[in-house]
């Protein structure tokens, strides 16, 4: 079994002991029950892995003594998912699959047929549980690089972010491109984008054909905007070589 991932401050991963305390120290000590001799993994997060062995344990903390250090590249493409925006906690639900699957950067998106609406006084609160979640997720799936989630992006948000694209794809069920015929860029950014449950806008769709996005389908079958992001991510990431 490979061994438990806790998030450590990048400076702390550079000295050949490190004390894991905080939240992660105290997850690891009391729920994880881990315990002298048992191997752990420590990253920053964002590419540095320090493989570990616990030499104490109490309360709220562990005490570790790092056995080797490595820095995992960034991925090659760069894959990033716009998500629309879905209801209740599937947000979080589709936040968990992409960042489980490997996806670099989940984009929340206020699209036009949203149900959901990001508020003012309530969007650092739903950002927040996006970013946890995707956190949380990372450490389950024993990443060393945590995906980003930006701030909620508007429409022309989206469009910038296709302009700038090496690849930019708009999963839409009435296109004629199947996605698993598209050939993928070996480097860059692909930018995928997930419409919410109702469709994407005509007025949206315009905007980013626009910018260079091109339509591409799915499969035979509409699935849920909450799931529509891995099921893509996974085709483009074995189209790249990523899987």
């Amino acid at each position: 079994m490979s061994p438990p991932v806790f998030l450590a401050e990048p400076g702390r991963l550079r000295a050949d002991r490190v004390v894991l305390d905080g939240a992660e120290g105290r997850h690891a000590a009391t729920v994880r029950r881990l315990r002298p001799g048992e191997r752990v993994d420590l990253t920053d997060g964002a590419g540095l892995l320090a493989e570990c062995v616990v030499a104490a344990a109490d309360k709220a903390s562990l005490t570790l003594d790092v056995l080797s250090r490595r820095t995992d590249p960034e991925p090659a493409p760069r894959l990033v998912v716009v998500q629309a925006l879905p209801k209740g906690d599937r947000g979080e639900l589709a936040v968990e699959t992409m960042t489980e699957a490997g996806v670099d950067e989940i984009v929340p998106w206020a699209a036009a047929r949203c149900v959901t609406q990001w508020r003012p006084e309530r969007r650092e609160k739903a950002l927040g549980r996006w970013r946890n979640t995707a956190r949380e997720a990372a450490k389950q799936a024993r990443r060393s690089r945590l995906p980003d989630v930006p701030d909620l992006a508007s429409t022309g948000d989206v469009a910038a972010r296709i302009a700038a694209a090496s690849l930019a794809l708009v999963l839409h069920e009435d296109a004629e491109e199947p996605l698993s015929t598209i050939a993928a860029p070996a480097d860059g950014e692909i930018v995928l984008v997930v419409g919410p449950e109702g469709g994407i806008a005509d007025e949206e769709l315009e905007r980013f054909a626009a910018a260079g996005g091109r339509p591409a389908r799915l499969g035979p079958t509409v699935l849920r905007t909450s799931t529509a992001g891995v099921a893509a991510a996974a085709v483009l990431l074995a189209a790249t070589g990523r899987w």
